[in-house]
């Protein structure tokens, strides 16, 4: 398999609801966004990680850590910010900095996913590129399926799909599958092009439930730290 660079960017604003600086908080042990920048290390295909952030303590842990980081403006770290704009700041900022620096794909790590580790990376690329695609997206099967989903139109239900599926047992349904937010691979010079995570040619990296937790809530956290610290201590 022929040698690839991929370039790894974690975005990891400071701000968050749910749970207060989100991103640093302890988790088994570490930071969480240190089980991402761990992972993506440890990884045979990531040539650089960056870490974008708006906020300077996370950076200092990022660049602690062992990634490069990127300031990334108030602007790009608002509660409706986007992925993708934040993603093509962090890129123009790279080749700003670098104009040698040279890589064939992006990928795209949240650090809200610390289940998700080296061999899940690194399996998504030999997937992928034993694939010739252009991009890959991890997902999970949903466990209740949106095909059973209304939707309200003019004050009456409607079957989201059609007035069937609602109606039919879920093991009759079409399989559903959500992205998870643990890995997303894009060819660089395509993503820069489209602007999107999502190509043409875009396959999909199946992970379990346990590997697909992504961490929102006070629950999610725990439900993450007991399997850590179990996995730890084993």
């Amino acid at each position: 398999m022929k040698k690839i660079k991929a370039l790894a960017i974690i975005p990891a604003r400071g701000g968050s609801k749910g749970i207060p600086k989100k991103n640093i908080v302890n988790l088994a042990g570490k930071p969480l966004i240190g089980w991402t920048i761990e992972a993506a290390q440890k990884s045979h295909f990531i040539e650089d990680i960056f870490v974008s952030s708006d906020s300077d303590e996370i950076l200092q842990l990022a660049e602690n850590s062992g990634a490069k980081t990127i300031k990334r403006p108030q602007e790009l770290a608002l509660d409706e910010t986007l992925t993708v704009p934040v993603l093509k700041h962090a890129i123009q900022t790279i080749e700003a900095q670098n104009q040698d620096s040279h890589y064939d794909f992006l990928i795209l790590l949240q650090p809200t996913s610390p289940l998700r580790n080296a061999s899940h990376i690194d399996a998504a690329f030999e997937l992928l590129l034993s694939s010739n695609c252009s991009s890959l997206i991890s997902v999970v099967e949903s466990s209740h399926s949106p095909l059973k989903s209304f939707v309200i139109e003019n004050g009456f239900l409607k079957g989201l799909i059609n007035n069937d599926y609602p109606f039919m047992r879920r093991q009759d349904l079409p399989k559903a599958y959500s992205a998870n937010g643990a890995i997303y691979i894009v060819d660089l010079k395509l993503f820069k092009s489209l602007g999107s995570l999502l190509t043409s040619e875009c396959i999909p990296f199946m992970m379990d439930q346990t590997a697909s937790i992504d961490i929102d809530t006070r629950d999610d956290l725990e439900i993450a730290n007991r399997l850590l610290s179990a996995e730890i201590n084993s």
